[in-house]
């Protein structure tokens, strides 16, 4: 079969994703064909030198909707020719663009892609597009629906996870993050947004806030736990599911949880011929990719069952995996993927992850592949993993081996 080939892997900063971020004057499509111009500007590529641009975004709707993909086309210096697929697997879109497009190219269906997301969280809010899950009671009944952070605390009480356990991982990414920032590990890959006039709008992430202690993070109040013991009280949902839990430990809040952010990211992917043609040097090879669907209601342990898949029909151990990427969407699902592998932690998410940086639903999964990419070649490693967990049930993983 066919290798299919990582060749460049770009992303912008991460905005605070509010009204005050510096983003939020740019709107999806303009910020995603600025990064499919630098993509192709940083490989000298003609116009039409890839197959198509497969572009995930979780809200797909106002400015995110009618198939943005082929929108942030034609906004680009990208050849009309290229056609633009838009997909839509929540918090892993980005990787699953990215996973299609090697898999497309493994099969023989085009040379070259580009692919990965956007998400502007601070101008189309999560869950504006009404997901049937959450709104239609037929199906709400059904799968015992519950929000994400309801989730989250679920499995902190279904693994025996502490409230001072998840801050004290938050406050290592938090570190981690600021180390990263410091020492220039996201140079290589960080595109900075420039407006019309050439002047920078962000060149650096801003989410992040380093001074965070555990202290700082004692002092705030669990943000789910009105939601799940008063109104509407979805802790009586989670125990009719689970009767074996007598009350939910409500744990999470917003220094343990990922940030909201905006931000987009590219990885550039084809096969040995597409390089040869375009003068380009293949960093690494997608090696694996896999997605699994998972109960519902407590929803994110998607990682989990995902990397034991993708493990096994690789041929691959646990053991053989030199670094690891898993998106902290929630600090217990980093937790869960901590306890069921018994990996060591310095090899999970060594700069830091969502909790400090910000998930960009749509392209956290091209983000956590290109950071997987770099910190790899930093450390001189061979073989990374990234995963995510995923609303409704659902597990990613990409594996990748430098060449």
């Amino acid at each position: 079969m066919t290798e299919a080939y990582i060749y460049d892997a770009a992303r912008t900063p991460r905005g605070k994703g509010r009204p005050d971020g510096s983003l939020h004057e740019v709107s999806s499509v303009a910020l995603s064909a600025r990064l499919l111009n630098a993509v192709k500007a940083r490989n000298g590529l003609e116009g039409h030198a890839v197959e198509d641009v497969i572009w995930g975004n979780a809200t797909q709707v106002m400015e995110q909707g009618g198939c943005l993909a082929r929108s942030a086309v034609l906004a680009s210096d990208l050849d009309e020719s290229i056609p633009g697929l838009s997909i839509n697997r929540f918090c892993a879109s980005g990787m699953e663009a990215v996973n299609l497009a090697a898999n497309q190219i493994k099969g023989g269906a085009g040379a070259g892609y580009i692919a990965g997301g956007v998400e502007m969280m601070g101008r189309v809010a999560m869950g504006s597009d009404g997901a049937a899950i959450a709104v239609d009671p037929s199906l709400t009944f059904k799968t015992y629906f519950v929000p994400q952070g309801i989730s989250a605390d679920i499995i902190a009480t279904e693994y025996g996870f502490t409230r001072e356990e998840a801050d004290a991982l938050a406050v290592e990414s938090q570190r981690r993050a600021a180390l990263a920032i410091s020492e220039g590990r996201f140079a290589k890959s960080i595109v900075p947004v420039i407006d019309q006039n050439g002047l920078v709008i962000l060149d650096h992430d801003e989410y992040p806030r380093p001074g965070t202690t555990l202290e700082s993070l004692g002092a705030l109040k669990a943000s789910f736990k009105d939601l799940g013991e008063v109104m509407p009280g979805f802790d009586k949902v989670a125990m009719l599911k689970y009767p074996h839990l007598k009350a939910i430990n409500h744990i999470h809040h917003a220094g343990n949880s990922s940030g909201i952010v905006d931000g987009a990211a590219a990885v550039l992917i084809g096969n040995k011929e597409f390089g040869e043609k375009h003068g380009l040097k293949p960093r690494a090879r997608i090696r694996a990719t896999a997605k699994i669907g998972t109960d519902p209601t407590i929803m994110l342990t998607g990682p989990v069952p995902v990397t034991e898949k993708i493990l096994r029909e690789s041929g691959l151990s646990i053991k053989d995996i030199d670094l690891f990427e898993v998106n902290e969407a929630f600090a217990a699902v980093v937790l869960r993927f901590l306890q069921a592998f018994e990996v060591d932690p310095a090899v999970v998410n060594a700069n830091g992850g969502a909790m400090a940086l910000g998930h960009p639903l749509g392209a956290t999964g091209a983000i956590i592949i290109g950071t997987l990419l770099d910190e790899l070649e930093r450390q001189d490693k061979t073989i990374g993993l990234a995963t995510l967990c995923v609303a409704s049930g659902m597990g990613a993983a990409t594996i990748i081996e430098r060449v």
